[in-house]
């Protein structure tokens, strides 16, 4: 039976060190963190989420903006309102969410994001930087499962690691981020033949899919570390790309709700500490 992933607990711990450092950095500067969060209105899912965020950053210390943009609001816009937040100096960083309207792209989008206060590591620049293993700000989600990894001592240089999923939100940079950290890295997507071949010789597999207990028991190594970034809505309950019961087989497990998401949202906060704190550093 694997270990299960208090990903609660993980969030607590590097809340309670952001929250101090952002202090020391308030009291030194006097200037207070801001970030905004830029959704489109049409999703509620969405709109929860950036509740979730506006509580997690006020617990730290740093305040907050949200801006609506309507669901059928023109590519120009939507790219207005990144350019306004992106010029003003009292932002520190700007957050995306997703989904996107179909009619905008995120690299239409993301033309008028300030890479500088690109608070997800979705400019392309910033993605750059990660492809070349420079330091910048990457995506959350993949730092979450990085994060995991470490707090339970899980061996990264020399590891077989498996991603499942090339999205350029998780997939991409979570491969990019294992390659960083010397592991040999294979990432599966649709196209991959025998995808269980693979899979059952990772001892690191992180799963970003997007398709519900897509991966089985028979999927996973005997031992290995499951990173589940998956969240589906079945049947009125949230559960992984990765079916609960590989916990019965791996050695380190994330569950769903409860793993990697929590851990998500403290990346975020130290994304956003990052952020404010090269500001601090660069008025000095």
């Amino acid at each position: 039976m694997a270990t299960i992933v208090d990903g609660g607990a993980i969030m607590r711990e590097i809340r309670e060190e952001v929250r101090q450092k952002i202090a020391e950095l308030v009291e030194r500067s006097r200037v207070t963190p801001r970030v905004a969060i830029v959704e489109f209105d049409a999703n509620p899912e969405t709109t929860v989420y950036t509740r979730q965020l506006q509580r997690a950053f006020s617990a730290v210390g740093i305040e907050t903006t949200v801006e609506q943009i309507p669901e059928d609001a023109p590519l120009d816009d939507a790219r207005g309102t990144l350019r306004r937040l992106s010029a003003d100096a009292t932002v520190h960083g700007i957050q995306v969410q997703m989904p996107l309207p179909k009619h905008i792209s995120l690299p239409d989008l993301t033309q008028a994001l300030d890479p500088a206060k690109d608070l997800d590591g979705i400019h392309p620049y910033n993605a750059g930087l990660l492809a070349q293993g420079r330091p910048g700000i990457v995506p959350a989600t993949p730092l979450a499962g990085i994060e995991i990894l470490d707090r339970h001592g899980i061996q990264i240089a020399g590891a077989r690691a498996v991603v499942v999923g090339r999205s350029v939100s998780v997939g991409r940079p979570a491969a990019a981020l294992l390659v960083q950290r010397d592991a040999t890295v294979t990432v599966c997507h649709t196209k991959t033949r025998d995808m269980t071949s693979v899979t059952s010789q990772a001892e690191i597999l992180m799963v970003a899919a997007g398709r519900a207990a897509l991966v089985g028991p028979e999927m996973v190594r005997p031992g290995a570390a499951v990173i589940d970034f998956g969240i589906n809505a079945v049947d009125g309950k949230l559960i992984g790309d990765v079916d609960a019961a590989a916990a019965e087989i791996a050695g380190l497990f994330t569950p769903v709700p409860g793993g990697t998401g929590p851990v998500t949202n403290a990346m975020m906060l130290r994304n956003a500490l990052a952020l404010y704190g090269q500001v601090v550093e660069e008025s000095r």
